[in-house]
């Protein structure tokens, strides 16, 4: 549904920090915190089995410098051990990166879960504000960012953790000078990677907000194609497109630029440090105050020190991107949701009664949609709602459907404040018809069945008689088991709307609303539906927004809305005969029909 007034922008996220995101994604994995641990027993074993090799090879290097008679014996045996260690690690390696992959998808479809779940409780003012393709891009691209990080680069961090400490007390124990030498370029790549990390953050937060603007560009885009294919304006969107999808390439290049400087920068730095303990070790070697063993053992741990940190900068750009992935995940979780004002359930025998009592509302403060409005409207009664477009029509009706409060007034069924009662019951009261139809994937009958599976195969051909579908799902190929693709492609505008009004029919709740319900088929089938509504809707009351006034000719109340308040109320000839803004408007789209 159409609404007037409503505020749309864009979404700008705004930072939130680091460690918050960390701790809510890991939040995110306390369901699978059994799986972890495993994953991290795992990790650990593979992480000091590999830290088994540097030792191992000083061994062989100082048997071979050694006078023993045996050195072949010796170092075969040391191979075969070295070989051992680095087969358990890969197997291990192996079963890890497995695990990790099941751990991370099990966090995922929680994740989409929780998301989709959330997009359901929003309030409608959010769809307002936020780009459809904005939202598809947190539930899609964003939540499979964090997916792919989660499969690699979480276990890696740990892995990486595990071997910087364990490296660092063996290095200890091997040679206090060489670590001496060691440990003044630590302080430098430390130092290095947290002001990267600075630097990258918030240009990843951007490439995934950039990302997500496009995204909703390319959405929009391609849901108006037809339009915009009739306008013959295809080249005022691709300059749009063009400039939207420079505007993210740039996002890109500024952040992978700049996040990949982290390797190579730290590369540098551990060069110097091998340099310095390898020129150290030859000095303290001369001296015979350590073995050519130690020196070899000392810089392959100190190359097992340093890869960690080499790799986590590396990772600098996927984890920012991440992070700002998780950032626009956790702000959709943030949002406030529906917020359930009513404590009881709307009667379920309604008779219809409807009663507006002086309501005001606006969608944004201080500037008012809807003026002290006051309405008596008799239970089972059909009530036109008409006025010049951005009157105010679709806003009154997404008052009395609670999809918004009133700032002040009330608004009332059978004496019933609907601002008392949950959400849910005021809206299962209505059976609704959109201006837009709204088809899925399914066969014609589950589209005409949804939400009121239990109808009667008899029932379900009645009201296909009454709107005028018989015909076309006799000659459907599959009758009512007829596919309907998921956009409804494969069916006229016509035929879609006939589809959405008899959903709306088999229903069967005591009020019916439709929003321009007629306006996508011919005048014949127009008049088909009109007197099937009449004989449908016949104790039922019935709200009719229309621009067509040849459609609400027939109704019981037609009330006339301009900038926001009531003017007019009154039958068709009654008001017609007042000549007031209905004789205007009536009048005016009279002439146009005869005009054309």
């Amino acid at each position: 549904m159409s609404r007037m007034g409503g505020p749309i922008s864009a979404a700008i996220d705004k930072p939130k920090e680091t460690t918050k995101t960390l701790k809510r994604l890991v939040s995110f994995m306390s369901h699978v915190k059994g799986w972890l641990l495993l994953a991290l027993v795992l990790s650990l074993i593979s992480s000091l089995a590999q830290l088994v090799g540097p030792y191992l090879i000083g061994l062989i290097f100082d048997v071979l410098d050694s006078a023993s008679t045996t050195k072949l014996n010796e170092v075969a045996s040391i191979l075969i051990w070295l070989i051992g260690f680095y087969v358990i690690s890969v197997v291990l390696q192996y079963a890890l990166s497995v695990l990790m992959i099941v751990i991370a998808q099990k966090v995922i479809v929680r994740m989409r879960a929780a998301v989709f779940n959330k997009f359901t409780t929003l309030p409608i003012s959010y769809f307002d504000r936020y780009q459809i393709g904005d939202m598809l891009s947190r539930i899609s691209y964003d939540i499979d960012t964090i997916n792919t990080s989660l499969s690699a680069d979480v276990i890696v961090l740990f892995s990486s953790f595990v071997t910087v400490i364990s490296a660092f007390v063996i290095m200890m124990g091997i040679s206090l000078p060489l670590l001496s030498v060691f440990v003044v370029t630590l302080p430098l790549s430390i130092f290095t990677t947290r002001k990267l990390a600075q630097l990258t953050r918030p240009l990843f937060r951007k490439r995934s907000a950039k990302l997500g603007d496009m995204n909703g560009y390319i959405e929009e885009t391609i849901s108006g194609l037809k339009t915009i294919k009739a306008y013959a304006v295809e080249p005022n969107f691709i300059e749009g497109f063009d400039a939207k999808n420079q505007e993210a390439s740039m996002a890109y290049y500024e952040a992978d630029y700049w996040g990949s400087i982290s390797g190579p920068a730290i590369n540098f730095i551990n060069n110097i440090s091998l340099t310095l303990i390898s020129l150290v070790g030859s000095l303290l070697y001369l001296f015979q105050i350590i073995s050519i063993g130690n020196i070899s053992s000392f810089i392959l741990y100190s190359r097992r020190f340093s890869a960690p940190i080499t790799e986590a900068s590396n990772m600098v750009a996927e984890l920012q991107s991440t992070l700002a992935a998780a950032e626009r995940v956790f702000k959709v979780l943030d949002e406030t949701g529906e917020i359930e004002t009513g404590y009881k359930k709307l009667n379920s025998n309604i008779q219809g009664e409807v009663v507006f009592d002086h309501v005001n509302f606006s969608y944004v403060q201080g500037q008012p949609i809807i003026k002290d409005v006051s309405l008596h409207i008799p239970a089972k009664s059909m009530v036109a709602i008409v006025g010049p477009t951005g009157g105010g029509k679709t806003t009154l009706v997404s008052l009395l459907m609670r999809f918004y409060d009133p700032q002040s007034g009330q608004i009332l069924i059978d004496g019933q404040p609907i601002q008392e009662c949950t959400r849910d019951s005021v809206r299962q009261a209505f059976g609704m018809v959109l201006q837009d139809s709204w088809l899925f994937e399914g066969t014609i009958q589950d589209n005409l069945t949804y939400g009121a599976s239990h109808i009667s195969e008899a029932r379900l051909w009645e009201v296909i008689e009454k709107v005028s579908l018989t015909h076309f799902v006799k000659s459907s190929k599959d009758g009512l088991k007829t596919m309907i693709y998921d956009d409804g492609s494969n069916l006229s505008k016509g035929q879609k709307q006939l589809i959405t009004i008899a959903r709306a029919m088999l229903l069967d709740r005591p009020m019916v609303i439709l929003d321009e319900a007629t306006s996508n088929v011919d005048t014949m089938t127009e008049k088909m539906i009109a007197a099937a509504l009449k004989e449908l809707t016949s104790n039922k009351t019935c709200f009719i927004i229309a621009h067509r006034l040849s459609t609400i000719v027939s109704s019981d109340m037609i009330v006339v809305v301009e900038h926001g308040e009531v003017v007019e109320v009154g039958t068709h000839q009654r008001l017609m005969d007042a000549q007031g803004a209905y004789y205007r408007l009536y009048n005016a789209q009279f002439n146009e029909g005869i005009q054309a």
